[in-house]
């Protein structure tokens, strides 16, 4: 039996894969979860519409948990019931990889904003979170309160599903005061060709839709993967961006404000009541605020989808909103030697030189027909990260060969910790079974329908 054990924090997409490479090479791996399930951003930042591509990576993931290698231990967070020092120096773990992920939201940026959150202002990780789980019988979590008119303050794919989730449950619940009766799963197929089917518009439903702010031009949009480094390849990059956001408009009957910023914020009675957006122009790629242009803009909601970032942790070194690692180390974190960052714990270029030539080969078509088939874009992403980790792990097993290996009494002492820390959350070490007991209830379940995508 192969002597080393790794410790992995985080199990979805990264972290399942890393364990998995481990595991091809005959090494132990313990991945430590902070939530019950290891399945990150495909469970809770994934919209639930795609529920075919949702079932079909978690499937993935379980396949790597339950691999007779890998250690699964769930509800175990760096910072509240494990420390990261102790487990770095105590345990004798070989190594540590990091795959926490990226759970923080990028600040908004404006003085103040933050006082508001729940009061007219939400953001991206947890209004997603909130949007995948509410339906569910057992929901405990925040209620989010939506609202016909917001702004969301964006520019990326993600933006526009906030775009989408936005309008689909202002048009239902539109249509349910009409007594007309429609599900997520339809609405998805487009809210035009819904409210077409019943004789409406948007206006006669006394609606007038999300409207989505970006400080760049459409044709700006990072919408479209594919290379930008040819005066050829640029224009047709940004006419891709600019049909992919009118299919999006065509198609979910949200609105786009581009070349604007937000300044400051409306507050009345105590709530957000909309931003002071700014006027911008973009010139050689760079984006110009306009003197003198500020314009209130009210609205009863405001959803800030500008990017995640890693979540700080305790005694974990942070470079601005990513972990520090050390140039050209393979993404070993700084000031550690058996310590690596894979996956969106890091970000950036690789640490490996060049090894991974990701995102290239998106074609065109895909890209225009993200509305169509988006499971294949949001499909290939996945394969992207697991193909970048396998890199990051193939080059750090040659290291953790040379590294010494925990001794036998070590390797008890690890499990003996590990076990424990199961028994405390009811985990008996059946990874499928309690997969299968802590997976959530789909809303396709409760709707007798087929899930999309």
């Amino acid at each position: 039996m192969n002597p080393h054990v790794v410790a992995i924090f985080g199990g979805a997409v990264s972290g399942a894969e890393a364990s998995h490479q481990l595991s091809q090479r005959g090494i132990r791996s313990v991945v430590f979860e902070q939530n019950a399930l290891p399945y990150g951003k495909i469970e809770d930042g994934l919209p639930k519409w795609h529920a075919k591509l949702r079932d079909k990576e978690e499937a993935n993931i379980d396949s790597k948990m339950a691999d007779p290698h890998v250690t699964f231990v769930p509800l175990a967070k760096l910072g509240q019931n494990l420390d990261f020092h102790d487990v770095v120096k105590n345990w004798g773990f070989s190594s540590v990889f990091l795959a926490t992920g990226a759970w923080r939201d990028r600040p908004l940026g404006i003085e103040g904003i933050d006082e508001y959150v729940g009061k007219g202002l939400y953001y991206q990780n947890p209004f997603m979170h909130w949007y995948n789980h509410f339906h569910e019988p057992s929901y405990t979590g925040q209620q989010l309160q939506l609202a016909d008119g917001a702004l969301v303050i964006g520019g990326g794919l993600a933006s526009i599903d906030i775009c989408k989730a936005l309008m689909m449950e202002t048009v239902q619940a539109a249509l349910a005061q009409r007594g007309i009766s429609t599900n997520m799963f339809e609405l998805e197929r487009g809210v035009g060709k819904v409210l077409e089917s019943h004789g409406l518009t948007l206006a006669e439903l006394g609606l007038r839709g999300c409207t989505l702010v970006y400080r760049r031009r459409v044709k700006d949009m990072p919408l479209f993967p594919g290379e930008t480094d040819t005066p050829e390849k640029l224009a047709k990059a940004e006419a891709v961006r600019e049909k992919v956001l009118l299919n999006a408009q065509a198609k979910f009957l949200f609105q786009v404000l581009p070349c604007h910023v937000p300044v400051g914020k409306i507050v009345e009675n105590g709530r957000l009541a909309g931003l002071v957006l700014r006027e911008t122009v973009v010139e050689g790629g760079k984006v110009t605020e306009v003197a003198g242009s500020d314009r209130e803009y009210g609205a009863p909601l405001v959803v800030s989808s500008i990017g995640s970032v890693s979540e700080p942790l305790p005694g974990v070194p942070m470079r601005g909103y990513s972990l520090e690692v050390e140039g050209g180390e393979c993404c070993r974190l700084k000031g550690f030697d058996n310590v690596f960052a894979v996956g969106n714990a890091v970000t950036g270029r690789g640490n490996i030189k060049e090894s991974v030539e990701h995102g290239k080969s998106v074609s065109t078509s895909i890209a225009v027909g993200y509305l169509e088939n988006p499971d294949g874009v949001v499909s290939r992403a996945f394969r992207e990260k697991e193909d970048t980790v396998s890199a990051n792990v193939a080059a750090l097993a040659e290291r953790i060969s040379h590294m010494k290996p925990p001794t036998a009494e070590q390797q008890a002492l690890i499990y003996e910790r590990v076990r424990a820390l199961q028994e405390a959350v009811g985990y008996t070490g059946d990874y499928q079974a309690w997969a299968d007991a802590k997976r959530p209830v789909r809303l396709e379940q409760l709707l007798g329908v087929e899930g999309h995508g």
